[in-house]
């Protein structure tokens, strides 16, 4: 079977500097994604006082982790204003009205 490839895909192309910190923040964003749906996943399926606790910490933990790396990213680009006048959204967590 023969494959063909373009010219395109030889091309032996090196990344910024700026283009692999954005490309490593993606990532680390993508990955704090990843866990706090496990956190409330774990969350939502514990009973122990202690176990709720224990996932209470670890959300805010990564909800903390999130902010800081939304924090980054726009620093990194920050996006154009926009003109159009929206509610702004809720910074209140399902934890935080359990924390108090």
């Amino acid at each position: 079977m023969k494959m063909y490839f373009s010219q395109s895909s030889r091309v032996n192309r090196t990344l910024s500097e700026a283009e692999i910190e954005r490309n490593a923040l993606l990532s680390d964003l993508e990955k704090t994604k990843k866990a706090l749906e496990i956190a409330y996943a774990g969350f939502d399926n514990v009973t122990e006082p202690d176990l709720i606790d224990c996932y209470i910490y670890e959300v805010n933990s990564v909800l903390k982790r999130y902010k800081f790396l939304m924090e980054q990213a726009a620093k990194l680009s920050p996006l154009p204003e926009v003109t159009t006048h929206s509610a702004p959204l809720s910074t209140e967590t399902p934890v935080t009205s359990l924390v108090g």
